[in-house]
């Protein structure tokens, strides 16, 4: 007999995805985004859905239970209190939201039901977990813990934007809520929507300008004391209240009051794509630091609680890898474990894993390690496939017999500061690419940061890179005494490998400051001496690996530059045309796709830079 699959889907919010589990075992995952390449698709998970059950070779009718990652009702019920709450205020909200719920949403089930009727004759059950409950199934079941403190953090679900629980076996636990409209997600995206970003997508920007702001500078403090005094009321326990008066997101059309925000601060909202100024910098530094404040004080809540000497995490604030460092180096607990699809899309898996454990009681089975294979859930694609695609587009590339002769050759293109695209195996799950779907530099190169960004990326300068380490070599480089496989956690670059910085440094421009050599790995160290970590094992992906090995082996480096395979706006690549397309219109300069390696043709490479070109307004 079958064991019992079930399917978690996430949807009709952003960054809609599906996830299929079979007797407790996480087979397939994947997001719309990547099949339907509009970025944060938030869809019904069709395409999703479709490649699950292809991977696993089931029918639709061989699911038992579907599983939804919220409670549509009582997210309703929230929109109409918040809206009474708030009345007069947001009628032109309401308008607009209302109707949407009224005709379609309040019908979830129904409207479930009718996208099941195109995947095929069936009628599995429907259950619907908590959003904050499926991110906490997110986070514990696949952790290598048997028991934890749970923390999510996020910007909304049904009510709730962060829980404190406790995990035991198969069992969760919810012991705190922080509800709505208070949220430290949400009050994090008014900072990135205030700094000229777009909230859901420009939190990572946010992010990684906050270190270009002065620490300890007179700007920096008074702002956070203004936030601290002003903005949000944050208690002992990490639980706080917001002030309702600077912010619009409950009932608006917009995160934030833009005229009392100015007032406050006395700056005006960055207008997007302009080049950040010092004071949108230390602005940025100003809610960095507060966050993590919050985020300690709750994780200190969190063991309090529990006594528990493990954390997991998930939700869109689990992705500030930041304060994740922080909170490991702080000590309060001997380990702890991200979900590394965090936002939205991990919650269908959380979904799937809660339905499994919680609706149906089935226990935890131990494994060597966490339960995500590495994240590689996705798609993968032959030498046939790969094959198809180069004979179409009459591409220029050759096919390598033997692996290690083609580890070799790479190894040589990245030591002559060649950039390469990387497609091999399984797609990974979430926001980061981890060696499956990469974009590979040298990180001895000084210049490789502004080669990336610049001429293969096409996106703000100062944003950083992440250095992927052999796992036995992580020491060498970053002050990190563990493996941290899903770029998750932040550390400093070892002191020794460091260089002393001007005196005058923090007066210089923005890329003035950048461009200073920091460190032998330039190219993955931050503007404060940090880098964003994955540590890259052999058994779970080894052919990545014995590429840095081949590399180490070559230059005495064993980490080198990764980041996802893709341009601005675009969603990280997920089959190989989407990976040829991609690499001919960018200045990438070989591709490799399997036993592939692919080089350009100067006609190709002109006809698809003029594609892109026009697309993304490039120089």
């Amino acid at each position: 007999m079958m064991p019992e699959a079930i399917l978690g889907i996430s949807a009709f919010y952003h960054d809609s995805a599906a996830a299929l589990i079979i007797g407790g075992d996480i087979v397939a995952a994947a997001q719309e985004e990547r099949f339907t390449r509009k970025k944060q698709d938030s869809a019904f998970p069709h395409h999703a859905i479709s490649y699950v059950l292809d991977e696993a070779g089931l029918q639709f009718s061989d699911i038992s239970h579907v599983v939804f990652y919220d409670k549509p009702y009582l997210k309703f019920e929230r929109l109409l209190e918040t809206y009474h709450s708030f009345a007069p205020r947001g009628l032109k909200s309401f308008l607009s939201a209302i109707p949407v719920w009224v005709k379609e949403k309040l019908f979830m089930r129904q409207m479930l039901r009718k996208e099941f009727e195109k995947l095929g004759c069936a009628n599995p059950e429907l259950l619907f977990p908590e959003h904050h409950l499926s991110h906490a199934a997110s986070a514990f079941y696949p952790s290598p813990f048997s028991e934890a403190a749970i923390l999510t953090v996020d910007g909304v679900g049904e009510w709730a934007t962060c829980t404190i629980g406790a995990g035991n076996g198969n069992r969760i636990e919810i012991l705190r809520e922080l509800d709505f409209p208070h949220s430290l997600g949400l009050l994090y995206s008014a900072f990135t929507y205030y700094c000229g970003f777009k909230v859901n997508s420009g939190e990572y920007k946010l992010m990684g300008l906050a270190p270009y702001g002065i620490p300890g500078s007179t700007q920096v403090e008074k702002w956070k004391s203004l936030i601290l005094a002003e903005m949000i009321d944050l208690r002992e326990d990490g639980s706080f209240l917001l002030n309702m008066d600077y912010f619009n997101y409950a009932t608006g059309l917009t995160m934030c009051n833009d005229a009392a925000w100015e007032r406050l601060f006395g700056v005006r909202r960055r207008k997007s794509e302009a080049d950040p100024d010092q004071n949108t910098m230390n602005l940025a530094l100003a809610i960095q630091e507060v966050t993590e404040e919050v985020v300690l004080r709750l994780a200190k809540t969190a063991r309090q609680l529990t006594k528990s000497d493990y954390l997991v995490m998930a939700g869109g604030v689990a992705l500030n890898c930041v304060a994740n460092g922080k909170l490991l180096r702080s000590g309060l607990f001997k380990d702890l474990w991200i979900q590394p699809a965090s936002g939205d899309a991990g919650g269908a898996l959380g979904a799937a894993l809660a339905g499994w454990h919680i609706s149906l009681d089935k226990p935890r089975q131990p494994v060597q390690g966490d339960r995500m294979k590495g994240v590689l859930l996705g798609p993968e694609y032959s030498a046939k496939e790969i094959g198809k695609v180069a004979r179409r587009f009459q591409a220029s590339c050759h096919y390598y017999d033997d692996f290690a002769i083609l580890c070799e050759e790479v190894a040589d293109l990245l030591d002559a500061g060649q950039v390469v695209g990387w497609f091999q195996g399984r797609m990974e799950f979430g926001p980061r690419a981890l060696g499956n779907r990469s974009i590979l530099g040298d990180a001895r190169r000084a210049d490789m940061q502004k080669k990336l960004n610049l001429k293969i990326k096409y996106r703000e300068g100062f944003r950083p890179f992440a250095p992927s380490v052999l796992e036995e070599c992580c020491t060498e480089y970053f002050q990190l005494d563990r493996p941290s496989p899903y770029m998750m956690l932040v550390a400093r670059v070892q002191e020794e490998r460091c260089n002393a910085l001007p005196e005058d440094h923090c007066s210089q421009p923005l890329y003035t400051r950048l461009y200073y050599q920091r460190s032998d790995v330039p190219a993955v160290t931050h503007i404060d001496y940090s880098a964003r970590i994955q540590t890259v094992n052999k058994a779970v992906n080894p052919r990545y690996w014995q590429l840095i090995d081949t590399f180490r082996q070559r230059t005495g480096y064993g980490v080198i530059v990764n980041t996802s395979f893709n341009v601005r706006g675009e969603p990280v690549v997920c089959t190989p045309e989407h990976a040829y397309r991609c690499f001919m219109g960018t200045e990438m300069d070989v591709l490799v796709m399997g036993d592939y390696l692919f080089r350009k043709e100067e006609q190709h490479r002109h006809e698809d830079r003029e594609y892109w070109g026009q697309k993304y307004e490039l120089d």
